[in-house]
C-alpha cells in the first residue's frame, strides 16, 4: 500500500487514562483530532460511527482548507532506522516556527513520503531539516507548488513488508529542555498486518503532532515498544494515532500510542 499525502482522520488526543481501549473511545479519540485540528469542519460533519468517519476522511481533502492555506510536508528517505527516523521527525517539528506549526496541524500534518538521496539532492533543494547521517530530509510544511519538483522528480518511498519483529530502542529528542524538564514516556507501535510504510505514516501523525501539541519535548526520552497490537496493554496513554482497522474494516484500531510520563 502506498501511502497518501492526503490527510487521515486519526486520533490524536487519547481518552482520559482510566478508560481502555474500546471502540467508543477510539472513536471519541479520532472525533478529537479532527476537533483540535479543524473545529469547524467537526461541528458541521458527521463523525458519530467508524463509517462515517470514514465517509467523512474520503471528502475530507476537498472539504479542508483553502488551496492558499493547505499545506504539506515532505520527507526525502535514502536509508530507513525507524528509531533514528522518529528522533529526526522530532527534530524537524521542534524546528519549524509557530506559524508553519500551525498551518500544518490545521492540514492534519499532511505528509509525503519519497525515496532518493538527500545528499545528492541537497544542492538543488532546499531543506528544512537533514539528519545527521544523511538518512533522511525534510521539506516543508508548504503550500503544493512549493515542493511540486521534487515530488516528479522522486518515486514514493515503498517498503510493503510487515513491521515485525522490530526490537525495543529509546532515542532522545534532540535539543535541550526549555522551561519544561525533560521526560520519559513510551511509543508503543501495532505490527500486526502493518506494513513499514503504514507504520510511517502513523507514526509521523503522532509524533508530530504531540511536538506540535507540547506533549514530546526537547530532551525527552522516548521507548519505543513495537507489539501486535495496543489493545489489552497496561501503560497509560496520553496520545493515540487510530485509523481503520486492518483486521475489521468496520472498526477502528489504535496503530501507535505515547504514554503519559514514566
Amino acid at each position: 500500500m502506498t501511502p497518501s499525502p492526503d490527510p487521515k482522520a486519526a486520533a490524536v488526543l487519547a481518552p482520559p487514562a482510566h478508560r481502555p481501549l474500546t471502540s467508543e473511545a477510539l472513536l471519541k479519540s479520532a472525533v478529537d483530532r479532527v476537533r483540535t485540528a479543524r473545529p469547524e469542519l467537526a461541528d458541521r460533519l458527521d463523525l458519530s460511527s467508524p463509517q462515517a468517519l470514514r465517509a467523512a476522511r474520503a471528502g475530507l481533502h476537498g472539504a479542508g482548507p483553502a488551496p492558499h492555506d493547505e499545506v504539506l510536508a515532505v520527507v526525502v528517505i535514502g536509508r530507513l532506522d525507524l528509531p533514528s527516523w522518529v528522533r529526526e521527525t522530532c527534530a524537524f517539528a521542534l524546528g519549524l516556527t509557530p506559524e508553519s506549526r500551525a498551518v500544518w496541524r490545521r492540514s492534519f500534518t499532511r505528509t509525503v513520503y519519497l525515496a532518493g538521496s538527500p545528499h545528492n539532492l541537497r544542492e538543488r533543494f532546499a531543506f528544512a531539516h537533514v539528519a545527521g547521517d544523511g538518512s533522511a530530509a525534510w521539506a516543508g510544511p508548504a503550500a503544493g507548488p512549493a515542493t511540486a519538483t521534487l515530488r516528479r522528480l522522486l518515486k514514493v518511498f515503498e517498503a510493503s513488508h510487515e513491521l515485525t519483529g522490530r526490537p525495543s530502542a529509546t532515542v532522545t529528542v534532540p535539543g535541550r529542555p526549555g522551561s519544561r524538564p525533560a521526560v520519559r514516556r513510551e511509543l508503543y507501535i501495532a505490527t500486526a498486518r502493518v506494513t513499514v510504510t503504514d507504520a510511517l505514516v502513523h507514526v509521523n501523525h503522532l509524533v508530530a503532532e504531540a511536538v506540535l501539541d507540547g506533549l514530546i519535548g526537547p530532551g525527552d526520552r522516548l521507548a519505543l515498544r513495537f507489539v501486535p497490537r495496543l489493545t489489552g496493554l497496561g501503560p497509560r496513554f496520553a496520545m493515540l494515532r487510530v485509523d481503520t482497522d486492518v483486521h475489521r474494516p468496520d472498526e477502528l484500531q489504535a496503530y501507535a500510542g505515547l504514554t503519559t510520563e514514566v
